[in-house]
Order: structure tokens, then C-alpha cells, then sequence
């Protein structure tokens, strides 16, 4: 994934908000954001984000990482302890068949994350980080409400019309309660690429609500697992083979996938409800 202001947003965006893993309780908004000079980094939305969420950007001087050892030290410990372990990091003489995608690599990665660099006691604090995270007895500083960080993060405003069956995005259908009032009537939504089983709505400038796709609810889906599930539809159709719908090649390739928790407990995730 490329470095860009839009990724970085995405990247807060996860970072602050409440995860969908139940053993992933790290949230709130940071008080510091230390970085470097990357026009990602430097750009006018990050720079309204920070004013808007009251987070003090730290500048590290042009070509001098002082200030940002700690983060430095982290990229090495996942460098060391995790990157190298992959197949396709240099040097690993690594053949095509035994490479990872990037979705993979994703799995990979959040799984290392809370399952072994968390559970790990760490040399300066003397436990470990979520042992360290949780007895802090401190309340996170959280944004008023998840739809105030859309407005803030979530730059892909899309307009759509609103249907008696709800709204049609990407191929799917997206309902809710609350539209029922508003059947025939254009609505602005904003969503997240790498959540595409829910949308949030918007009715002159004002929040209206989460329509949710019930087809993929219970699924972890992004943009690319959609574009991946439409490509692949589109070469059966061109070599004449049954091809099952996308929203079901996407369910199959999610039920068949890797998964680094196989051989430990299954992650709890909280349910998502159309009408909250």
C-alpha cells in the first residue's frame, strides 16, 4: 500500500476507533505524532486532522530520526522478529509458489501484533504491552463519536439515491431502518475500503445512519477482495464456466483462506446490527 495522506488517514482512523477484536482493546486519540517529513505526513488534510483532533504533530529535523527512536526500535523488532521470517524477504531464496499475497501478509502481521509482540514482556516497562495497557486504569480520549472521525478521516464522499430496498454500492445492497423515510431521495455516504460491510450515511451535511450489507456482516471485507472476486467471475464468464455470484466467491476464498489462527482460539468479534 502506498505512503499517501488518504492511507495515513485510514491508518488513524484504525488506530483510534474501537477494533473489532476483542483482544485488541489499544484506542484513542494520541496526544503526540511523531513523524517525519513525507508529503503524506506534511499535507494540508493531515495538518487540519491533527488541529481538528487536537494532536500535536512532532516534526523530526530533515535527515535526523531523533525523537522518533522508540517507533525506529519498533520497526526493527517487527523487522527482526517477523519480516524475516516471511517467505519473499531478501536474501530467503524464496520460490513464486511459496510467496504470500498482501491480504495474507495482513493476517500475518495482525496476528503477530496481538497474539506474540503484546503477550511478549518488554525490556523497559518489564510486562508485557497489553498487560501494561490495561492497568493503567485510564479512560482513552476518544472522539465524541465514530461518525465525527468519518467526517474527519473517511475522504471517499460518494452520492447515491436511496431505494425501497435500500442503498446500492459496489454491487451490494446496504439497508437500514432509518432509510425508509427517505426512499427516493439522494444521500452522500462515506466508507471505509477496508471495511466494505458497512457504509455511513449522510443527509444534508448531517449524519443520518450505519447501513449495513447483510450478505457480508460477519466477514472481515476490503475494496481489493471485492475487485479480486469480480475479476475472478469475469474470467469464467469469458472461458463459459458457471461462475457463483461475487458475493459468494468472496465468502468462498473466506471460509477457505489462510488463517494464522488456526491452531489457537478463534478471535471474537462484535456483531454488527443494521439499526444502531
Amino acid at each position: 500500500m502506498p505512503p499517501n495522506a488518504q492511507n495515513t488517514a485510514l491508518t488513524l482512523h484504525q488506530a483510534i476507533w474501537n477494533k473489532n477484536d476483542t483482544n485488541w482493546p489499544v484506542c484513542g486519540i494520541p496526544e503526540k505524532f511523531y513523524t517525519d517529513h513525507g508529503s503524506d505526513f506534511t499535507s494540508h488534510h493531515m495538518e487540519q486532522v491533527a488541529i481538528d483532533l487536537k494532536i500535536n504533530l512532532m516534526f523530526s529535523k530533515v535527515g535526523v530520526p531523533r525523537g522518533r527512536g522508540k517507533i525506529e526500535r519498533f520497526f526493527q523488532t517487527v523487522n527482526q522478529t517477523f519480516l524475516e521470517q516471511l517467505p519473499g524477504y531478501i536474501n530467503n531464496n524464496d520460490t513464486p509458489s511459496n510467496l504470500i499475497n498482501f491480504h495474507n501478509f495482513e493476517e500475518k502481521l495482525r496476528y503477530f501484533l496481538i497474539e506474540d509482540y503484546n503477550q511478549k514482556e518488554h525490556s523497559t516497562i518489564h510486562t508485557t504491552p497489553i498487560s501494561h495497557w490495561n492497568s493503567n486504569h485510564f479512560f482513552p480520549n476518544m472522539p465524541s463519536s465514530l461518525e465525527q472521525l468519518d467526517l474527519l478521516l473517511l475522504e471517499i464522499p460518494k452520492s447515491r439515491k436511496v431505494h425501497s430496498d435500500g442503498i446500492h454500492f459496489q454491487g451490494f445492497r446496504y439497508s437500514n431502518t432509518n432509510l425508509e423515510a427517505y426512499v427516493g431521495e439522494y444521500v452522500l455516504i462515506r466508507y471505509n475500503p477496508n471495511d466494505m460491510a458497512e457504509i455511513r450515511v449522510f443527509y444534508r451535511d448531517e449524519f443520518l445512519c450505519t447501513a449495513i450489507c447483510p450478505e457480508i456482516a460477519d466477514y472481515s471485507i476490503d475494496i481489493k477482495d471485492i475487485q479480486h472476486a469480480r475479476s475472478q467471475r469475469r474470467k469464467h464468464l469469458k472461458q463459459n464456466i458457471a461462475s457463483p455470484s461475487t458475493t459468494e466467491l468472496i465468502k468462498e476464498e473466506k471460509n477457505c483462506g489462510y488463517s494464522p489462527q488456526e491452531t489457537t482460539k478463534n478471535v471474537k468479534k462484535l456483531k454488527r446490527y443494521r439499526n444502531d
